[in-house]
């Protein structure tokens, strides 16, 4: 396995309230609606359903990402339905204070080593991506 993570990005909010709408992942559809259309140009073809988000990743097509995890308030996973190969992407939480939370994104991806490479930048960049989305989301309002 491969894994792939974010920076930690900070959010002005506490845990408790970032959890809850990581957890319940349909709430983010609207948020992300919401954001400035640049920011939402950047996150590409997204969607997000109660329980799972679907990704329009060229060239496989659809992936979607089913909730296989909810660990409160510290962790969300979620794991690929339709993949070629095993794929895990989870959103960590830590407490920094009480009115701060660090998030950080990651995937976890079956793929050989020798592949790696090819597909390493895409990765990460996709694991950057889906970290500025929950980083960037007001949980305030």
């Amino acid at each position: 396995m491969a894994k792939y993570s974010s920076k930690p990005l900070t959010t002005d909010a506490a845990i408790e309230k970032v959890y809850d709408h990581v957890s319940h992942i349909g709430s983010l559809q609207e948020r992300i609606d919401a954001l400035p259309d640049e920011i939402r140009a950047k996150l590409g073809d997204v969607k997000f359903t109660d329980d799972s988000i679907v990704l329009n990743a060229a060239p496989v097509g659809a992936i979607t990402f089913n909730v296989v995890e909810r660990t409160a308030p510290t962790r969300v996973a979620l794991a690929a339905e339709n993949s070629p190969v095993p794929v895990t992407m989870s959103i960590d939480l830590s407490a920094k204070g009480d009115s701060s939370t660090d998030i950080v994104a990651s995937i976890d991806i079956d793929i050989p080593p020798m592949l790696r490479p090819m597909v390493g930048g895409k990765l990460q960049e996709a694991v950057d991506k889906l970290g500025e989305l929950v980083g960037k989301i007001n949980y305030n309002a």
